[in-house]
């Protein structure tokens, strides 16, 4: 691997890179909008749309396998498994939907649903892995801003499915069929490690700030134009001119080497000059061992002069210098846990819970946003899921900023924001119960900030609390709460009960697949059952912020948290 230095064009080509991979990796929120062509085509029931949308939800959340191999494989290798992924999965949902071979059994289709949406996994593994370890310094910015494009990809593959593709299911499905592996491959390149900087840079915040604000823009974009194609008749002009404007604002991020290219700093030509000793040893460190990206974090090295010594500590120390003990004592909460370490501390499963409980009842929105749009009346549900998908990157982009804020000013835990937003999302259930007028928009926004705001703020969460030298496996075991909540809340209680309110409404139809539900009822006990399940999270998240406050009074003490020297080395 050639060695980069400070302030040089490959990391942010990779980064520019991988939001093209992103918004590719975003591919399981598409489910909405081609759902009803599973259930009209195919003649699935409610029970059975929804059990493919729990098989969604685990494709794209099983990222254990994925978690282990990146150390191992070169990222251009992991971004060609996550393209094969998409082709082959959603390549036999097309055949199916498209009616090119028929009589496939359910549960092909809910097998190739899952290795479709497992390209998720390989994508987001592939490009967060290797920009983290190209901007070390930089590791939250670069995760909120990749992890919000997985947000925003929704926004961007309804604006091509309702102006490019004309709201036609089956080329929606050939395009997750070819167009994402050529993404993959053509991007495969530009994503590679690169030997990071190890002294600040003064102009690498500007960058960062430039991307996120690009983001942002792309995001009001997405949302104006969908609703102005729903509510005026675009030619086909307009339309493709719309479809270049979106193109543009998703290049934006190369702006930034490019502008190094014409421009480049002084400090980078003085460093082409003479480079450091430390970072040639980085290179032949990195050079000989491969080593994992998310290694020894909040350790010995960073924290030792931090954390409290108390007597049994002092006793056994004593002890291990006279040879009567040979063990070692269990790592405290700040410093890093193996796995099966983490798998035993009551604030591991608190903070699995708690987020468990907020993604899996806001993915049951999710899954069953058009049902829910068509119930409530809503001509277009594609506005509804363009909406959720660019409040949900708000609320990822805002939430690890804000929290990030708290947590460095006032030492305040990052679970509390989970108890704020999960509050709010109580509210928002109970204004979907009601079926008010004018709710159903409203109600969808606040849901997609506050599910966004459990993914920001789990993340540097369990990091903080069990370190990083195992991060990989604690972040992926806490995905699964994903789809755990979709089966038991979408799968198992919004598919039953939709059904039977089906029944009631249309009584002697034998065939619920050609028919649907309206009205407030058909998911009124589903909301008021969700709405239980954040107000236990919320309860739950107040008892996890009180128990760990000590921790963070210890890691944000001086009011930043340092790089540890481990991750460096």
């Amino acid at each position: 691997m050639a060695a980069v230095k400070a302030g040089s064009r490959p990391p942010w080509v990779g980064l520019a890179a991988a939001v093209w991979v992103q918004v590719a990796a975003g591919s399981a929120y598409n489910f909405p909008l081609y759902s009803h062509s599973l259930k009209s085509v195919l003649g699935y029931n409610q029970r059975q749309l929804t059990m493919l949308g729990v098989a969604n939800d685990i494709g794209e959340n099983f990222g254990m396998i994925p978690g282990v191999l990146c150390n191992r494989f070169p990222p251009w290798l992991v971004l060609l498994i996550g393209g094969a992924s998409c082709f082959v999965g959603f390549g036999v949902v097309w055949l199916a939907v498209s009616q090119t071979v028929t009589g496939l059994p359910y549960w092909v289709l809910w097998i190739a649903l899952c290795i479709a949406t497992n390209s998720s996994a390989w994508l987001g593994t592939g490009v967060l892995v290797t920009n983290m370890r190209n901007f070390p310094l930089s590791r939250g910015t670069v995760a909120g801003i990749l992890k919000g494009y997985v947000g925003l990809s929704a926004c961007v593959y309804t604006e091509i499915y309702t102006g490019v593709l004309h709201n036609s299911s089956t080329k929606l499905l050939l395009f997750l069929t070819l167009g994402l592996p050529v993404i993959c491959v053509a991007m495969m390149y530009f994503v590679r490690r690169c030997t990071p900087a190890l002294e600040d840079d003064s102009t690498e915040h500007g960058h960062f700030v430039f991307t996120q604000v690009s983001s942002v823009v792309l995001g009001l974009y997405l949302l104006t134009s969908t609703i102005l194609d729903d509510v005026l008749s675009l030619s086909d002009a307009v339309t493709w001119t719309l479809f270049a404007v979106m193109i543009l604002f998703l290049l934006a991020p190369l702006a930034i080497p490019l502008k190094m290219t014409i421009y480049p700093s002084s400090r980078k030509r003085a460093s082409a000059v003479g480079p450091s000793s430390s970072l040639e040893h980085f290179a032949a460190a990195d050079d000989t061992k491969s080593e994992p990206l998310l290694a020894s974090s909040s350790s010995t090295t960073n924290l030792g002069g931090l954390l409290e010594v108390d007597d049994s500590d002092v006793d056994m120390l004593l002890a291990e210098g006279e040879g009567a003990v040979k063990k070692k004592r269990r790592p405290k909460r700040g410093e890093d846990f193996e796995f099966r370490e983490a798998l035993i501390k009551a604030d591991f499963w608190l903070l699995f819970v708690v987020y468990f409980l907020g993604v899996g009842s806001g993915v049951t929105i999710l899954n069953n946003l058009a049902q829910i749009g068509i119930a409530a009346g809503a001509d277009d549900t594609t506005i509804l899921l363009c909406l959720f998908s660019f409040c949900n990157f708000v609320g990822r982009l805002g939430g690890g900023s804000v929290s990030e804020y708290f947590v460095r000013s006032r030492m305040l835990p990052r679970p509390i924001w989970m108890t704020c937003t999960q509050i709010i999302m109580v509210i928002a259930y109970l204004l979907f119960a009601s079926g008010l007028n004018g709710t159903l928009y409203a109600s969808t926004a606040l849901l997609g900030i506050c599910y966004g705001v459990q993914f920001s703020v789990m993340v540097p969460t369990a990091s903080e609390l069990f370190g990083l030298k195992h991060f990989g496996m604690i972040y992926n075991f806490m995905l699964l709460g994903n789809p755990l909540g979709a089966l038991l809340f979408s799968g198992l209680l919004a598919g039953y009960l939709y059904d039977i309110e089906v029944e009631k409404q249309h009584p002697g139809f034998l065939d619920s697949s050609s028919i649907s539900c309206l009205g407030p009822n058909c998911f009124r006990l589903t909301f008021l059952v969700l709405a239980g399940v954040c107000t236990l999270g919320s309860l739950l998240s107040i008892v996890l912020s009180m128990r760990i406050r000590p921790v963070y009074q210890m890691l944000y003490a001086g009011g930043s948290f340092r790089l540890p020297r481990s991750s460096l080395h």
